[in-house]
């Protein structure tokens, strides 16, 4: 048995039985007080009745669609964190949930440490951070800085891993540098922006790139950081950006 979360209210929302019973048997494991749901119209009437702080809601479902469910839910339920659940590829609808945002998206079958990792992070609400740089020591240097301050932080060698990295999880900021291996900043800029428009993106850059940089501020980035980078300024952006948010 997990620790003592009986205050945690989790929904799950699934027309598969066996997957409620699953997922839900697990989380009940693990302390939290857990209520399912076999679609969207169920899903929306128990919101209706009581809070909850975290509900996990299946893309594909007959009658009313996950996105359509997660959109009623929310006008309920402002406050409610939404994690979606999908075993297939259904990029139209991913899209609009995370444009409209849901805080992640997970794949079937279930990676259980994966989801306990999510339901921690919901609970803790500490800003979440991506860096995006092919130099190991520039990303290793910023990781570490924003751990020590108390950000959670991933890294992305490249522009592909990076939206890879965007289509399933919702990061608050995104420090992304100009220049890539597998594409340009504003390349893979573009993409992120596609996926998750809600997220905050912080161009890098050591170079004299004007032109993609410009780019990049006009079509909604930030701001763009100049390397070797001022920690002290870095810090109090992110601290910015965090209050803004």
């Amino acid at each position: 048995m997990g620790q003592d979360n009986g205050q945690i209210n989790i929904l799950i929302v699934d027309d598969l039985h066996s997957m409620r019973m699953t997922l839900g048997g697990i989380l009940e494991d693990e302390g939290y007080s857990v209520m399912t749901a076999e679609d969207g119209y169920h899903a929306i009437e128990a919101v209706g009745q009581r809070h909850f702080n975290i509900i996990f809601i299946d893309i594909k479902m007959p009658g009313i669609d996950g996105v359509q469910t997660f959109r009623e839910i929310k006008k309920i339920d402002p406050d409610a964190a939404v994690v979606m659940m999908t075993a297939y590829s259904v990029e139209e609808l991913f899209r609009e949930a995370m444009e409209e945002g849901a805080y992640a998206i997970i794949y079937k079958p279930f990676d259980i440490n994966m989801v306990i990792a999510i339901i921690e992070e919901l609970l803790t609400r500490k800003t979440l951070v991506l860096v995006v740089d092919d130099h190991f020591a520039d990303r290793e240097t910023l990781k570490t800085v924003l751990e020590e301050k108390g950000y959670r932080v991933a890294t992305a060698s490249d522009g592909t891993e990076a939206i890879d990295m965007v289509r399933s999880r919702h990061y608050d900021i995104i420090f992304l540098d100009v220049r890539l291996p597998d594409m340009t900043g504003f390349e893979t800029f573009e993409q992120v922006k596609k996926i998750d428009p809600q997220a905050t993106v912080i161009m890098m850059t050591g170079y004299a790139e004007e032109d993609l940089i410009k780019n990049a501020i006009e079509a909604g980035a930030y701001t763009c950081l100049r390397k070797p980078f001022d920690i002290d300024k870095v810090i109090t952006l992110v601290n910015t950006v965090s209050r803004e948010r």
